[in-house]
């Protein structure tokens, strides 16, 4: 396995280094530029920055306490909030300024991955491709242009730092290097929860490329047990801020942690393996990218289970198996896993099935196992040069169009979530969040008919649970017929009655529509007075409104003197109860039966 190699040191080389930062801050902000003239988005972005009052007021000494001694929208990263609190500072509530900071990290982020790798594996090429991916990939859009995920964009820089810092220390060992190390530890550990897994990560770095367990001056009499013994208690100061870390976490997201009464620890391994998997898929075809994925509870489809549970057996098997021969690959596998295990939901954070931003760091372990296998497996090939500049740049120019179209929909709120519903159905946070946008811009009925299909999102997301809730089945079907499918809103009542045949709420419901709906083909006069009649029979069932569905019922089918009499006594229960409300109504419709006219519901809108 290789060393770490002496550093480069020829003019041509510094050029070219040159150059490839240039080509990185370009590209980064040809995507990520147009973020400039976004606005904050209502996820987030207002428990971070413009709702929050500790933070918007800026850089003050009480806020500097509150920063230490608070948790932040239920997490503890004191470095990220300051940063929100400077960008208050200087920018105000403009989100123009929020949005450059977090490019300008991002560009800062690249260009030290790039530094570092260039250092670790003398690698020139190979490294500016893996920064190149890590700085344009479509899955990079979230962390850069969602203002909330300040920590990704702050703790990826902290990150790089800490990798540049662990390389200076491998070259010459000393108590002040390795505290520079642990201080940008630290400093990560402070911008995200996830940094934890770092310390392992250095680990992998010691098997390739830095190769420290062969070193002659490491190995000497030692056997290689010995020898990994030593660099994981090297590492034990490091993992011991790691687990500080951790447990600050898990008191800070105690409120926003889904308890097992949610969601189950079965449903949550599942999600996990096939959010493995997936995640793998959209690194190579990076489409259908939403800014929330709903959870899909224990609906996963066992089969697809079992088959993402094997590929990551078989992967890792091959992995270890290529070891000696292709280190990268276990290093690069072994990176995306361990980096990626905090956030794959085992221990639940939120209602998400997985998320973009999760990928930040992680994935830089795939791209860089793609990158070295490509470069090795095609050493033998004789127009190699040709193909894999070709590929590099197609690879490139593909990553910068769809990343381009994907920050596109992050300029506002509304447009954000309209792209998330276009390529996530039944997202019910999708819906909320976009009723709440259209309500903020007036525009009312839209945002009614968002705030109906989020309630049925929700109605449904219970039953997949819990599928013989009747009262949900109810609402279920009375959100249907308000949005206008009142064949699935009778559908859902059906289920009510087989599940519980004197259910009073499915029966009026049902009788209900089936006597006033305005399309003929829905009513039916005969069953709606069944229904309606053994409404009024169960338990609390002689009230009122049961009542006026009887009369109702009594019209469709033709029977109006028992309309008449049945409305009557609902009029009279009305007046008995003082319900003035439902009196004029009753009034009305008996008007309607006393000239032999049937009520009919208006249409909904």
């Amino acid at each position: 396995m290789p060393t770490v190699p002496a550093q480069p040191s020829s003019r041509d080389d510094r050029r070219i280094t040159i150059a490839v930062c240039i080509f990185l801050t370009a590209i980064i902000w040809l995507v990520f530029g147009q973020t400039l003239s976004h606005d904050f988005i209502n996820f987030d972005d207002d428990r971070y920055v413009y709702e929050n009052s500790e933070v918007s007021r800026g850089l003050t000494l009480d806020g500097l306490k509150w920063v230490v001694t608070h948790s932040h929208a239920s997490l503890w990263h004191p470095l990220t909030t300051l940063s929100h609190m400077a960008d208050c500072q200087i920018y105000g509530l403009r989100p123009a300024g929020h949005h450059s900071t977090n490019v300008v990290l991002h560009n800062l982020g690249a260009i030290l991955l790039f530094l570092v790798f260039r250092g670790m594996t003398g690698c020139l090429w190979q490294s500016a491709f893996v920064a190149t991916i890590f700085a344009i990939h479509p899955m990079r859009v979230e962390s850069v242009a969602w203002i909330a995920e300040r920590k990704d964009v702050l703790s990826g820089v902290f990150f790089m730092l800490t990798l540049g810092a662990y390389l200076r220390y491998v070259r010459a060992p000393g108590i002040s290097r390795y505290l520079t190390l642990t201080i940008f530890l630290a400093c990560g550990l402070m911008s995200k929860a996830t940094f934890v897994a770092v310390p392992l990560v250095l680990l992998l770095l010691d098997y390739w490329p830095l190769g420290r367990s062969q070193k002659s001056e490491v190995r000497g009499q030692r056997s290689e047990i010995q020898i990994w013994l030593s660099l994981i208690a090297e590492k034990i100061p490091l993992l011991a801020l790691a687990a500080a870390a951790s447990v600050a976490t898990v008191f800070a997201q105690t409120v926003t942690m889904a308890s097992l009464e949610q969601l189950p620890l079965l449903p949550r391994l599942k999600n996990a393996a096939v959010s493995v998997i997936a995640y793998l898929g959209q690194t190579f075809w990076p489409t259908h990218l939403a800014v929330f994925y709903p959870h899909p509870h224990d609906q996963l489809n066992i089969w697809v289970v079992l088959a993402c549970v094997a590929l990551i057996v078989v992967l890792t098997l091959l992995a270890i198996f290529f070891r000696q021969k292709r280190p990268y690959v276990f290093v690069g596998w072994f990176w995306y896993l361990i980096l990626l295990a905090p956030v794959l939901g085992i221990v639940q954070v939120g209602l998400q099935a997985r998320a973009d931003r999760f990928t930040y760091l992680p994935h830089i372990g795939i791209t860089m196992l793609v990158t070295w296998a490509c470069a090795d497996l095609t050493q033998q090939w004789r127009h190699r040069r040709i193909v894999l500049i070709s590929m590099a740049t197609f690879t490139l120019a593909a990553s910068t169009v769809v990343a381009y179209q994907q920050t596109t929909f992050w300029r506002n709120s509304i447009s954000l979530w309209e792209h998330a519903l276009a390529v996530t159905p039944d997202n019910q946070t999708a819906h909320q969040n976009l009723a709440a946008a259209l309500w903020s811009k007036g525009r009312t009925a839209e945002a009614n008919k968002h705030s109906r299909a989020a309630a049925i999102a929700h109605a449904r997301t219970t039953l997949k649970d819990y599928p013989f809730d009747v009262a949900t089945h109810n609402d279920l079907g009375v959100l249907l017929v308000q949005n206008g499918d009142v064949r699935a809103g009778i559908e859902q009542w059906e289920i009510s009655l087989q599940l519980n045949p004197d259910d009073g709420n499915a029966l009026n419901n049902l009788a209900w529509v089936l006597a006033t709906y305005p399309a003929d083909t829905i009513r039916d006069g005969k069953r709606a007075v069944e229904l309606a009649a053994k409404a009024t029979t169960v338990p609390g069932g002689a009230v009122p409104i049961v009542l006026r569905t009887l009369a109702a019922a009594y019209a469709e089918a033709g029977d109006f003197s028992k309309a008449i009499q049945t409305g009557g006594r609902a009029l009279d229960l009305a007046t008995a109860q003082n319900n003035t409300s439902l009196l004029s109504t009753v009034r009305h419709e008996i008007e309607l039966y006393q000239a032999h006219t049937p009520y009919r519901e208006s249409p909904p809108p």
